[in-house]
C-alpha cells in the first residue's frame, strides 16, 4: 500500500479537541478532499498493469514473440506479448501442500531466459523463496528454491562452466547459485558484509566470469565466479540500488544508480569512479539500464522524482528534457528492440507498465492493461 500522509487528518483531529466539532468536520471535509487528489495524483484513474506496485520487468521471446514478464505485490508474474500489448499470462505464487500461509508476500524481482531451449521466468520474492515457471504452461517448475534468510532482491539466468545456473541475491548479503535441473545450490555463496545485494550483472574479467554488485553500503563490488572471492570494491555512493553494463573506448564500464539520485560511471578494469557523479534525479534515484539509440549508447534512468531521463553515456550529458513517467516512483526499467527500434519499459509504484521510444524520446501508447 502506498504511504499517506495524514498530516491533515491529524490536524482535524486537533481541532476537534480545540474548537468543537464543526471546525473539524470542515477541516475533515477538506482533509479527506486532499487525500483524495493524493490518492489519484499517485494512482491516477486509467489502467493497470497489476493489482499492486510493479517491482521489477525483463524481457525475452516466446515462441518467436518478443515478451515482457513483470512482478508485482499483488503476488503474480504476468506474461505480456509485446506485440499486441496484451496479457498472456499471469502466473500466481501459491502456497505448497501444507504449507501455512505466508501472509501478503509479494513478488520483487523477475529474469527471462531459457533452461534446455525451454523458455522460463524465474521470480524472488518476500519469502526469501526462488521461483522458476515455464513460461508455455504458466505453471511453475518444481519446488521453490530456499537457502536466503531475507528478501530476495535479484535473480538472473545465466551459464557457468557450461551449466545453467540460476543465481539470485538477497537483503541476507549473500549471491546464491542454483541448478535448476535438481533445485540444489551449485557451488558456494558469495558472501559480503555490504547488507542487502540490491542489484548485480554478469562479466568478464582477465577473461574469467565475474559478476558486478549493488549493495545497501553503497559499495560497487567486483567477484570472481571461479574463486568466489571479492576482488574489487568501488565506493562513493550512499546505497547504491542498481547497475547496468556499457562500453567506452574499447572497455567495459559500469553504470550504477544510487539512493540520492546519482549516476556514476566506473572503469571495470581500474576499479575506479569514470569523472563526476551525474545528478540524474531530484528526489531518490532508482533502476537504469543501458540502451543504444540513433546510433550511441545512452543510460535511461528512473527515479522517485516521476521522471525517466536519458544521458549520453560517453559525455555523461542528458539527452533531452526528463520525460514525465509514472505518476510516482520508478521501480523497473528492461530495454528491448520492437520493429527494429530501442524501447524501454518501465514499471512502477502506481501500478503500470509503460513502452518508452527511446529514438523519439516519447510514451508508446497507453500504460498495458492487466487482468487476473
Amino acid at each position: 500500500m502506498t504511504d499517506i500522509d495524514l498530516t491533515g487528518v491529524r490536524k482535524v483531529l486537533t481541532d476537534i479537541g480545540l474548537t468543537g466539532v464543526r471546525k473539524g468536520l470542515i477541516a475533515g471535509c477538506a482533509a479527506l478532499a486532499t487525500l483524495a487528489v493524493l490518492f489519484f495524483i499517485d494512482h491516477g484513474p486509467g489502467p493497470l498493469s497489476h493489482g499492486g506496485d510493479v517491482t521489477s520487468v525483463a524481457v525475452g521471446e516466446l515462441d518467436g514473440r518478443p515478451i515482457a514478464v513483470s512482478a508485482g505485490r499483488d503476488r503474480t508474474v504476468r506474461v505480456w506479448d509485446l506485440t499486441t500489448r496484451k496479457q498472456i499470462g499471469n502466473l500466481v505464487v501459491e502456497e505448497e501442500p501444507g504449507e501455512p500461509p505466508s501472509g501478503p508476500d509479494h513478488v520483487t524481482t523477475v529474469a527471462v531466459g531459457e533452461l534446455d531451449g525451454q523458455p522460463v521466468a524465474v521470480s524472488g520474492g518476500v519469502d526469501a523463496a526462488v521461483r522458476i515457471w515455464d513460461l508455455r504452461t504458466r505453471k511453475q517448475i518444481g519446488a521453490k528454491l530456499t537457502g536466503h534468510e531475507h528478501v530476495v532482491a535479484s535473480v538472473a539466468i545465466a551459464e557457468l562452466d557450461g551449466r545453467p545456473v540460476v543465481i539470485s541475491s538477497s537483503g541476507d548479503g549473500t549471491i546464491r547459485f542454483w541448478d535448476p535441473s535438481t533445485g540444489k545450490r551449485a557451488g558456494a555463496p558469495l558472501v559480503s558484509e555490504g547488507g542487502t545485494i540490491t542489484s548485480f550483472v554478469l562479466t568478464e574479467y582477465d577473461g574469467d566470469p565475474a559478476l558486478v554488485s549493488a549493495h545497501h553500503d553503497g559499495a560497487i563490488r567486483l567477484w570472481d565466479l571461479t574463486t568466489r572471492k571479492q576482488i574489487g570494491k568501488m565506493t562513493g555512493h550512499h546505497m547504491a540500488l542498481s547497475v547496468a553494463l556499457g562500453e567506452l573506448d574499447g572497455r567495459t564500464v559500469v553504470v550504477s544508480s544510487g539512493l540520492n539520485g546519482t549516476i556514476r560511471l566506473w572503469d571495470l578494469s581500474a576499479r575506479e569512479q569514470i569523472g563526476d557523479p551525474i545528478p540524474a534525479h531530484d528526489r531518490a534515484g532508482g533502476p537504469l539500464a543501458v540502451a543504444r539509440a540513433n546510433g550511441r549508447q545512452i543510460i535511461v534512468s528512473g527515479g522517485f522524482d516521476r521522471t525517466m531521463r536519458l544521458w549520453d553515456l560517453p559525455t555523461r550529458r542528458p539527452i533531452g528534457d526528463p520525460l514525465p513517467s509514472h505518476r510516482s516512483s520508478t521501480y523497473a526499467i528492461a530495454i528491448t528492440r520492437l520493429d527494429g527500434a530501442p524501447v524501454a519499459i518501465s514499471g512502477g509504484q502506481d501500478r503500470t507498465i509503460r513502452l518508452w521510444d527511446l529514438t523519439a524520446r516519447e510514451q508508446i501508447g497507453d500504460p498495458l492493461i492487466g487482468w487476473d
